[in-house]
């Protein structure tokens, strides 16, 4: 019994979003692998049979035919086409999606999964289209460029994670231990990998979904502060940790400096961005500065703001010990204090001369003065 509630307890504390996105995923992915494995040769489909294996527009995103079939930029999402893919991605996905609307909340995490899977689908027929005009050939990249599945959104977790939890180390494969801030652009190098040997379509989804992720979670994202009056709201995340040049190695910084703020800049000026509220360009970031930042929800902070708390949180811990700390380390000299004889108005003044000399520390010279009047 135990065996069989253990998983209703679990599908019991899955979130909604997070429930419905599992639920489509298995149904849309098992169609789409019955109806492949039943359908006849291309040469004898009709009307009432006209399924294949390399042909669903009507679920998975085709450049030449995505227009009288819009919503496969959604539910491509939800079609894998092979069961290991498959597996993969309810091992992984799922979870994923469970930790973030935990965070952030149903609604803002239906948001993340939309916009990322749909400009990045939007972003590939784009890139499909302009091949096509430039070179020609449209039976390869209008009508044999197929886009689905969750890399897009896979890769666009990874984000979210270096965003919220940047310096956790998960093991892969029991053996090797790599830092979720590092997954994103190795997620993003094979996929540059996998287009440059000629596996653009889905793979090249990888590199849009971090594109498109980031700048969500940078600018668009809505964020309630926490312990503000009327819940003001801000949106995304302006930190400097999470700056665009930061994805790159150090010797990038400069060139990837001067494009992202000529880039935002263009975009401010186009009101696709708000500025961050300075006037003095960033070269390190897309941003005009590092105002405007807005914290995150729950109690995972951004790990590098919350780098920043603890340096704070530490910083007042010090400055509380040395307040402290000073009564204690005064009283010994206070003890010190020679308590000068009422007798021998004489002999007591030498005496106390000598007892303040020992007591509290002075120059030599003084030291020297002082026992020479008293001889």
């Amino acid at each position: 019994m135990a065996f069989l509630t253990s998983p209703l307890t679990i599908i019991q504390q899955t979130p909604p979003t997070t429930k419905i996105f599992t639920i489509c995923t298995v149904v849309f992915s098992l169609g789409y692998m019955l109806g492949s494995f039943y359908s006849p040769p291309a040469g004898e489909r009709s009307l009432m049979n006209w399924v294949g294996p390399e042909h669903f527009p009507y679920l998975i995103v085709i450049p030449g035919s995505v227009l009288w079939y819009p919503w496969a930029l959604l539910t491509s999402m939800f079609v894998e086409t092979h069961v290991i893919e498959l597996v993969l991605s309810l091992l992984v996905v799922p979870p994923s999606l469970r930790y973030l609307e935990r965070l952030w909340g149903s609604i803002e995490t239906a948001k993340f999964i939309f916009v990322t899977v749909v400009a990045s689908n939007v972003i590939a027929v784009g890139l499909s289209w302009i091949e096509y005009v430039v070179i020609g050939k449209p039976e390869l990249f209008l009508f044999g460029m197929v886009y689905r599945g969750q890399s897009a959104l896979q890769c666009g977790i990874l984000v979210a994670f270096t965003q919220l939890i940047p310096e956790h180390q998960v093991q892969l494969f029991g053996v090797l231990k790599v830092r979720v801030k590092a997954l994103p652009m190795a997620y993003v190098t094979y996929s540059n990998i996998m287009c440059i040997i000629g596996y653009q379509a889905p793979f090249i989804l990888i590199q849009f979904g971090w594109l498109v992720s980031w700048v969500w979670l940078r600018f668009y994202k809505r964020t309630v502060l926490e312990g503000s009056l009327g819940g003001v709201t801000t949106h995304g995340d302006r930190s400097e940790t999470f700056a665009f040049v930061n994805w790159f190695p150090p010797f990038a910084h400069k060139p990837v400096s001067i494009l992202s703020t000529f880039v935002y800049t263009q975009a401010v000026r186009f009101k696709l961005v708000h500025p961050s509220g300075s006037s003095i360009p960033d070269g390190n970031d897309l941003e005009l500065g590092n105002g405007g930042y807005a914290p995150l929800p729950g109690g995972a902070r951004a790990e590098a703001e919350r780098r920043r708390a603890m340096a704070l949180k530490a910083l007042d811990q010090r400055m509380a010990a040395a307040s402290n700390s000073q009564p204690a380390t005064q009283s010994p000299i206070s003890s010190e204090t020679p308590v000068i004889p009422k007798a021998n108005h004489g002999h007591a003044s030498s005496s106390s001369r000598k007892l303040s000399v020992t007591s509290i520390p002075a120059d030599p010279k003084a030291h020297k003065s002082d026992e020479s009047s008293a001889r």
